[in-house]
């Protein structure tokens, strides 16, 4: 299927600032980008880099007054994501050492607190694919999806207190989960095709049977229909926009995905 993806960022910049932002997506990893946009008003010099994990970044310093960043992708994806039941648990010492780092804690995904109720989850279940899909389970009906409620990052442990959270708050859970049973998992940051309320949204993916599958909890069904930004081990590597100073104000954002013939 081919996609128009969109963001809008309205700011207001009382003092020039510095930022650096992560909004162009991957050409590859299962989508292929085939037109792009990326502009500021007032035009001003770009510069892009390529982080650890191969995502892009945008740096800028943004001028006194209104700045607004607009992009806009067409991107060919799978209307569907690989399911894989039955997949197996991959050995520590099988995995790729690129994918070592998704195994340890990190800021927002405290796995070395969660080892209980991890087994706990999956007491029953088969090591691999169906454990991750359980604990992706266990995560939509545990914790309530609730968009708009949080403004900045939760840790695991803050999201399993309070009870509720927005996607990236779930899918961390979920990471962290899966990161206490010895499962590499990352999160996702991109776009979902009819997505409601219409956003940014983010995922996570688990390594089992030597391949990354996405999981979803805040769906109740496998989706296809998503463009990705960027992977990260947690909300820490995957912000769309940093800002290094006190004089920036997002005033607004808009995002839109829309299927094109």
């Amino acid at each position: 299927m081919k996609l128009q993806v969109s963001c809008e960022l309205n700011f207001q910049i009382d003092d020039s600032t510095a930022l650096i932002l992560m909004l162009r997506p991957y050409n590859g990893a299962n989508q292929k980008l085939v037109k792009s946009s990326y502009t500021t008003v007032p035009e001003i010099q770009i510069v892009e880099n390529i982080d650890s994990y191969g995502n892009f970044l945008q740096r800028l310093v943004a001028p006194h007054g209104e700045f607004v960043i607009q992009t806009c992708y067409e991107a060919i994806t799978s209307e569907t994501i690989a399911t894989a039941p039955g997949a197996e648990f991959v050995e520590i010492q099988r995995l790729p050492e690129s994918v070592l780092s998704y195994l340890l804690p990190s800021r927002y995904c405290e796995s070395d607190r969660f080892g209980d109720l991890a087994r706990h989850i999956v007491y029953d279940i088969v090591p691999g694919y169906d454990q991750v899909s359980k604990i992706s389970e266990w995560v939509r009906h545990s914790i309530k999806y609730m968009p708009g409620s949080s403004d900045s990052p939760l840790s695991a442990i803050e999201v399993h207190n309070h009870g509720y959270g927005v996607c990236r708050d779930l899918a961390q859970l979920a990471i962290t989960l899966c990161r206490s049973i010895s499962i590499p998992a990352r999160l996702v940051v991109g776009y979902l095709y009819q997505l409601e309320p219409m956003d940014m949204h983010a995922w996570f993916e688990a390594y089992i049977g030597d391949q990354w599958y996405a999981f979803d909890p805040t769906q109740t069904e496998p989706r296809g229909g998503r463009v990705v930004i960027a992977f990260g081990r947690d909300a820490a590597d995957v912000s769309i926009f940093h800002q290094f100073g006190l004089g920036c104000i997002l005033n607004a954002i808009d995002v839109r995905v829309t299927l094109l013939n």
